[in-house]
C-alpha cells in the first residue's frame, strides 16, 4: 500500500509521462527530418502540455474554487483521464511546391529543445527518486 502511494505520487506521475512525451515528440521530430525531400509529406507534431494544462486546470480562472478530496474513501472529483501525448499532422501550410511543409531549421531547433526538456525530466525523476531514498533510508 505504501509503495503504491509512493510511486503514485503526482510527481512521480507528471514526470514520467513527460519523459514519455518527449520521447515520443524525439521519434516524431526525427520522422519528419528523415522526410524532409519527400514529396507530399506532411510535418507531425506532438501535443502534450496544452493537455496537462487542462488536466491540472491550470488555465481555469484565478478566482475559481477548485474542488478537493478530504477522504481517500470519497469520490473522485469527476477528472476525466490522464493527459497523454497525442500526434497531430500539420496540414496547415506548404513550404514547398511538391507539397512538403517540413522546415529543417525548425525541426533542428525543435530537437534541441526538446533534448534540454528531456534532460531537465529526466534530472528532475532522478532527484525525486534520490529524495525518496533518503527520506526511506534515514535513521531518526
Amino acid at each position: 500500500m505504501f509503495l503504491d502511494q509512493i510511486m503514485n505520487a503526482p510527481s512521480m506521475d507528471y514526470l514520467s509521462r513527460g519523459l514519455m512525451a518527449a520521447n515520443l515528440r524525439h521519434e516524431v521530430i526525427s520522422n519528419n527530418i528523415a522526410n524532409v525531400n519527400t514529396p507530399n509529406f506532411k510535418r507531425s507534431q506532438v501535443n502534450f502540455e496544452d493537455l496537462l494544462a487542462k488536466e491540472m486546470h491550470l488555465d481555469d480562472a484565478p478566482n475559481q474554487l477548485k474542488l478537493v478530496r478530504t477522504h481517500d474513501k470519497h469520490l473522485p472529483i469527476g477528472l476525466p483521464g490522464k493527459a497523454s501525448p497525442v500526434i497531430e499532422e500539420d496540414d496547415s501550410t506548404t513550404m514547398r511546391v511538391d507539397g512538403n511543409n517540413v522546415d529543417i531549421d525548425i525541426e533542428m531547433a525543435g530537437l534541441a529543445k526538446n533534448q534540454l526538456y528531456y534532460n531537465s525530466m529526466a534530472t528532475e525523476l532522478g532527484n525525486y527518486i534520490s529524495r525518496l531514498r533518503s527520506s526511506i533510508t534515514s535513521q531518526s
